[in-house]
């Protein structure tokens, strides 16, 4: 292996390789474009492909892809090569600005929301040179938006950038308001933490579920679970760490900075997280990171699950979004510094995510809404649905003291006290961390705790991003009303107002009780259990109305979302629907019919012996009995699933999805639990949680 300076990003067209291979006028205007946002010109897009595509297959390529980010969740690209016909068998390496520019897929086959009908398949897919293009599989990967032909966004993408530039004008401009003259750009960060689970191939070859849907749709418990709480930061295996070791490596080559990789709390689940980067390139980086997951995966005989609940009666996993802002000279707005109650920058962005957070938590949670990560939220694993913030001692106390215009005092730092005296003095942080926050502040940024493992992280920052936006945007608005002189006390004015009119939201207790529950209700905040729940608020006027005013999202593209979340939701129902009624009548009762007739002949055996019967005849009854259920309900299952079928409204067939879809699915799965549980294992023809979570 190379040292990891050498080896990391070796394989990104990166500011050191455009340096090199770049005339210096081209990489000035390029950078001026990365850096600025301004627009690229075609003849300095030419020697770029140039540029890239001698690099490119320097280092082994022989073709390119556009790769984006269509509203499947995943990544999409088609491979063209660079050869050119030059005269009978012969062929040139080519590669031209236009091609480096845009490509043309086809846009009816991606999910479009209704923005692009099976006869209007045009759509382009767009260089996004703010994303260094990186070679993989001996092909280069250039990050691109993709739009219809008409200018729609139908990917993650568009969107978080049109996000990000929203979010630098409006805080560059309350920034200079604030006299940061020297401001010209503000960025939003973003460190994704990816939960995943590991499990041998063959075994989950084996489960149609996990293979169809995802997620095991029954099974009966291990008869160890987390209970004993030695999983979490435990000693890594040897296959896993063969395993994180290798992904490492291969994520460092594509200019992923993978930081940090340990076990968590579920038997074989475990965590890889990132070092923070600008966040469309954190969202490139995430979504390669879930695809270099599975294909190393793979070579070491694993299987990566990304769901959210792949298994039930242990934690699923999440995506924890890591969440600040940045200025071009170095200032993080969400850092309060040696005296926060004097910093303005940092007063105002915090009284802006207050009140965003308030006023659009129904966005925040649509921004993780999915039929798997359903499962997750409020399973007292994960965050809630509810959605509040948590600011920890200090800052409650400072924001108190605002509203309440009384004098705050900084808590001074305290030395830790272990009781050891070998053990080396450090300082106590001055507040706790609360795991049930889906928003927590940690420090210099938030966590929003809520996405799932499977999610494109884009959607949750374009929502952060614009709410945050709009916030700065009023605050200009009154600042700009006033005088220089006058904007320092308007402005802390601003914060005071904002946190007695939103405080409501702040919430440092423990999010996973009943009493919480109550308390959110009598605050009036959101609690959106389930997808169909969420869905409908994406089109209220209010957020129409911050999406349209930022150019985020047309109306024809808001409505669009809403109809792909909620068919992904009933289609994924339907899914596991399909995959129940076949494992249930191919796998489930044909074991347990075996094992019914097995113990019958016991049965029969022992009462020709003349030997006691009691137990025998119990358990007999009792599989009698579990059979007669799961044929019963299955058979409801596979009426119910036709029914779906007569919905023409998208959000009546996710609601029958959610009400009887998914209640069917729950109650065959109560009984088939207790059928395996009696059931052999050398009759199944499936593994068993047992196996599945401890063969690794």
């Amino acid at each position: 292996m190379k040292n990891i300076p050498e080896l990391y990003g070796s394989l990104v067209f990166s500011d050191r390789v455009m340096r090199a291979k770049l005339p210096g006028d081209v990489y000035k205007a390029l950078k001026k474009t990365i850096q600025n946002g301004t627009h690229l010109e075609l003849d300095v897009a030419n020697a770029v492909a140039v540029a890239m595509k001698e690099w490119a297959v320097e280092n082994g390529a022989t073709h390119f892809t556009h790769w984006f980010q269509p509203m499947t969740g995943i990544t999409a690209e088609k491979h063209d090569s660079f050869i050119s016909p030059l005269a009978p068998g012969e062929v040139i390496m080519e590669f031209s600005g236009k091609e480096l520019v845009k490509g043309e897929p086809d846009a009816s086959s991606f999910p479009s929301g209704g923005l692009r009908a099976t006869f209007e398949a045009r759509g382009y897919t767009a260089w996004d040179p703010t994303s260094p293009a990186f070679i993989k599989d001996g092909t280069l990967y250039i990050p691109t938006a993709f739009c219809s032909y008409t200018g729609e966004a139908l990917d993650k993408k568009t969107p978080l950038l049109r996000s990000m530039e929203t979010l630098n004008r409006e805080a560059v401009r309350l920034l200079h308001l604030l006299g940061y003259g020297e401001i010209s750009r503000v960025s939003t960060t973003v460190g994704p933490e990816q939960e995943y689970f590991l499990i041998d191939k063959e075994l989950y070859r084996r489960r149609k579920d996990l293979v169809f849907c995802g997620r095991t749709l029954f099974g009966a418990p291990a008869p160890k679970g987390q209970e004993m709480e030695d999983h979490y930061f435990g000693v890594l295996r040897p296959r896993v760490s063969a395993y994180m070791h290798e992904l490492d490596e291969e994520l460092w080559k594509l200019g992923v900075p993978a930081k940090t990789k340990h076990n968590e709390v579920a038997p074989a689940q475990h965590e890889l997280a990132a070092v923070y980067d600008t966040a469309n390139i954190a969202v490139d980086h995430n979504q390669l990171t879930m695809e270099m997951m599975k294909k190393v995966a793979d070579k070491h005989g694993l299987a990566c699950l990304l769901h959210e609940k792949p298994f039930a009666g242990i934690n699923g996993s999440g995506k924890h979004n890591n969440w600040s802002l940045i200025t071009d000279t170095g200032l993080n707005l969400l850092n309060p510094g040696k005296n926060p109650g004097e910093n303005l920058p940092f007063l105002l962005s915090l009284a802006a995510v207050i009140q965003a957070v308030d006023e659009y938590g129904d966005l925040m949670r649509i921004s993780v809404a999915s039929a798997s990560n359903d499962h997750r939220l409020g399973a007292n694993e994960a965050p809630p649905a509810i959605v509040s913030i948590f600011l920890g001692d200090e800052l409650t106390s400072l924001l108190s003291s605002i509203e309440k215009g009384t004098s705050f005092t900084e808590p001074e730092t305290v030395q830790m006290e272990t009781g050891a005296k070998v053990i080396p003095h450090f300082m106590k942080d001055n507040t706790d961390r609360n795991r049930t926050s889906p928003f927590a502040f940690t420090g210099n940024k938030f966590e929003f705790r809520m996405p799932g493992s499977s999610l494109s992280s884009a959607g949750p920052n374009v929502v952060l991003n614009t709410a945050v936006a709009e916030m700065f945007r009023r605050f200009s608005l009154q600042l700009e009303k006033l005088s220089s002189g006058e904007r320092e006390s308007a402005a802390k004015e601003l914060v005071r107002k904002a946190v007695t009119e939103h405080k409501r939201i702040l919430f440092n207790g423990n999010g996973y009780t009943e009493e919480w529950v109550n308390e959110a209700g009598r605050r009036g905040l959101w609690n959106l259990i389930s997808t169909p729940d969420a869905i409908p608020h994406l089109l209220d006027e209010k957020n129409v109305e911050l999406f349209t005013r930022h150019h985020i999202f047309s109306r024809g593209e808001i409505y669009a979302r809403y109809e792909i979340l909620l068919e992904n939701y009933s289609k994924a129902l339907q899914l596991e629907g399909r995959t129940m009624t076949e494992m249930m009548e191919k796998d489930l009762l044909p074991a347990l019919l075996a094992h019914t007739g097995h113990t019958a002949a016991a049965v029969q055996s022992k009462k020709e012996l003349g030997l006691p019967l009691g137990f025998d005849i119990r358990l007999l009854e009792k599989l009698s009995a579990l059979y007669d259920s799961i044929t019963q309900r299955t058979e409801k299952l596979s009426d119910d699933l036709k029914k779906s079928a007569d919905y023409d409204d998208i959000l009546e067939t996710a609601r029958f999805s959610r009400d009887v879809i998914l209640a069917d699915l729950e109650e065959i799965r109560s009984f088939a639990d207790q059928a395996e549980a009696l059931i052999p294992d050398e009759l199944l023809p499936y593994p068993t949680y047992d196996q599945l979570l401890f063969s690794v």
